[in-house]
């Protein structure tokens, strides 16, 4: 069953099958034509509830090869099946085995092969294509992506981030689908935020919405933690938490689903200073983050990260009332430019060095081609 949250739908499981090759023609060695092949193939319209609303009964096949005969020796190939998906889209099979991931519009993945025609080396007789059960699997893409417990105030952060319109309310659990906003900037730059079902303890091992969000949280640029100024407590039977807890506790679950998770650039929100001492509870939170093995204390060994991860920003805000909003916006800003920034040099630097290997090569070849020798003078 697809995994949904309202009527939004990040996972789907298809039967695809290419189609049978075409018979050979014995008596004049005639080929028969290949069965077709059934492709995923990105478009970015296309969203997967409109893929399991247009084939409700999820099946796919490729059109088969066609026989050859006198007139045509050699048979035409089947019509290829392509199911339209979403960019963002991982594709397994059932054992899990990733047979490929669609990053961008026009990428395609091959998943089931259409059978070969019947020819002399086959007695003339035709394969079947092949059979699959596969998942698409949907994994948001966005600049940003908002991690913090329930109630933690990230639909409320991407309400005054953006135009989007997040369902708000004073108990965990409000976010029971990702959300995405657009942050607008002076100069037309957007900037996409994703806001998504809240962490508790325990994510990782798949309590709550644990990985639904968690795989989400893979494909975006950087993270945006989100923390109660105050701590959180879930419910009355569960731990009371405060901020620098909150944030140690985050840090671990994402690095107990994926260990290379924390080392994505980061930023930190701490939210609702608009409430009874939130100062006092910042510069606190500030002094621990400044010092986080002095306090190593507060939680069991075993929900301790392994690595602290050093945040670009730490911005205090309330969004509620729009405090230090404007001062975000530049921090997020400031903070992906510099990576875009860091990849276009890295990029430079590849090309300058392929550049340099390449006219090396061309100038040994010339020199080998014109037998010049040269000597090299030894240190006296």
């Amino acid at each position: 069953m697809p995994q949904t949250y309202g009527n939004f739908v990040d996972n789907l499981r298809l039967y695809v099958r290419g189609g049978s090759g075409g018979m050979g023609l014995p008596r004049l060695g005639g080929q028969g034509g290949k069965g077709g092949d059934v492709w995923v193939v990105a478009q970015k319209e296309m969203t997967l509830k409109r893929v399991k609303d247009k084939y409700p009964q999820k099946r796919f096949i490729a059109g088969v090869g066609t026989n050859s005969s006198v007139r045509a020796l050699r048979g035409q190939k089947g019509e290829d099946q392509e199911v339209l998906a979403p960019p963002g889209i991982t594709v397994t099979n059932d054992d899990g085995m990733v047979l490929g991931k669609l990053n961008t519009e026009g990428d395609r993945v091959l998943v089931a092969r259409g059978g070969q025609g019947g020819s002399y080396h086959s007695e003339f007789l035709p394969s079947k294509g092949q059979t699959r059960q596969i998942r698409l699997d949907l994994k948001l893409i966005a600049d940003l992506g908002l991690v913090g417990f329930p109630n933690a105030g990230k639909s409320s952060l991407l309400t005054a981030l953006s135009h989007a319109k997040p369902q708000i309310a004073s108990y965990a659990f409000t976010t029971l689908r990702p959300e995405i906003g657009k942050v607008m900037y002076e100069d037309h730059k957007q900037i996409s935020v994703a806001d998504l079902p809240g962490l508790i303890e325990g994510a990782h091992m798949n309590r709550g919405m644990g990985h639904q969000f968690l795989k989400h949280v893979e494909r975006t640029r950087q993270l945006l933690f989100v923390v109660d100024v105050c701590g959180f407590q879930l419910a009355s039977k569960t731990p009371f938490r405060s901020a620098f807890e909150a944030v140690q506790l985050l840090i671990k679950e994402l690095e107990l689903y994926k260990e290379d998770l924390p080392c994505k650039p980061a930023v930190l929100v701490v939210n609702k200073m608009d409430l009874p001492d939130a100062e006092d509870k910042l510069a606190e939170l500030q002094e621990q983050l400044l010092n986080p093995h002095e306090f190593s204390h507060l939680l069991p060994d075993d929900m301790l990260p392994k690595n602290n991860m050093v945040f670009r920003h730490v911005v205090p805000i309330s969004a509620a009332t729009g405090f230090g909003i404007a001062h975000l916006k530049t921090c997020i800003r400031q903070s992906l430019d510099k990576d875009a920034s860091m990849a276009t040099d890295s990029l430079h630097r590849d090309r300058l060095q392929a550049c340099s290997v390449k006219d090396c090569l061309i100038s040994n070849t010339y020199f080998s081609q014109k037998n010049v020798k040269f000597d090299i003078p030894k240190d006296s």
